[in-house]
């Protein structure tokens, strides 16, 4: 991504700043927030905007610090060391983004300790090397709060290693600003889709575990402005993948059909 243009973020406040001011100064950045509400986007803007190549490691209940530092595989009858993402990072002085990172397996935790405080260090027990971060190496991480139990969550000792900044959906004029350009539906339709989102975030914890994301919404504003019925489109965009529960379903086109008339 070194050297393309900025993916489109529309700031909410002043973490852009935030952001660039902790490369600057070589410190790690933990994103919170729910899903869906620009945490990926946002890296990806930072990333391009500083110049600086990304690897993005989509964490999940498999990943072990193996996967993330490398491997000897075997290749063309030998065998040879393959850096992970991480270690790539860390060689190249580009930025690792971890998202969803409590996802992970907890040896993960203890790999990135090292990369996390004045050392910048990360060890490779398997060819003996002791990594240095190279020069613009930035470590950022994600997790998603709401999803959080005890068997998944950052312990204190991992979360102040970090800078962390707190995320969530966009305000409303800003939604709307962000599902127009993603989209490309006229400003008016948009705005109805947005004030639904807002209603329907208003149920989680209560029929829904987790609000409609801006993600979704601008699926569903793409779908309306390639011709499909606004009905349907709100359907399988907003109303299908947040539940599997008929009554719920029901409930909230009814919903749907109460803010669009």
């Amino acid at each position: 991504m070194r050297g393309a243009e900025a993916p489109f973020y529309l700031a909410h406040g002043d973490e852009c700043e935030i952001f660039a001011a902790a490369y600057g100064n070589g410190l790690p950045v933990l994103l919170k927030g729910p899903t869906g509400c620009g945490k990926t986007r946002f890296v990806a803007h930072m990333a391009a905007a500083l110049g600086r190549p990304l690897y993005t490691v989509a964490c999940h209940d498999d990943l072990t610090a193996a996967d993330l530092i490398g491997r000897y595989l075997l290749k063309g009858g030998e065998t040879v060391w393959v850096d992970g993402p991480l270690t790539r990072a860390v060689r190249e002085g580009a930025i690792c983004y971890l998202d969803e990172v409590v996802e992970a397996r907890k040896d993960v935790a203890v790999v990135l300790h090292p990369l996390t405080d004045d050392r910048r260090i990360l060890p490779i027990d398997r060819t003996g090397e002791e990594l240095e971060a190279a020069p613009g190496f930035m470590l950022v991480a994600s997790y998603n709060p709401g999803y959080q139990n005890i068997l998944k969550t950052l312990k204190p000792s991992t979360r102040q290693r970090f800078v962390a900044m707190e995320f969530d959906f966009p305000k409303p004029e800003h939604e709307i600003a962000v599902v127009t350009r993603e989209s490309g539906l006229d400003e008016g339709r948009v705005r109805s889709l947005v004030r639904l989102a807002g209603k329907l975030r208003g149920l989680k914890g209560q029929d829904l575990e987790e609000g409609v994301s801006t993600r979704l919404v601008v699926y569903a504003a793409t779908l309306i402005a390639g011709g499909m019925g606004v009905d349907r489109a709100i359907r399988v965009a907003m109303v299908e993948p947040l539940t599997d529960d008929e009554d719920v379903k029901r409930g909230l086109l009814d919903l749907a059909t109460a803010v669009f008339g």
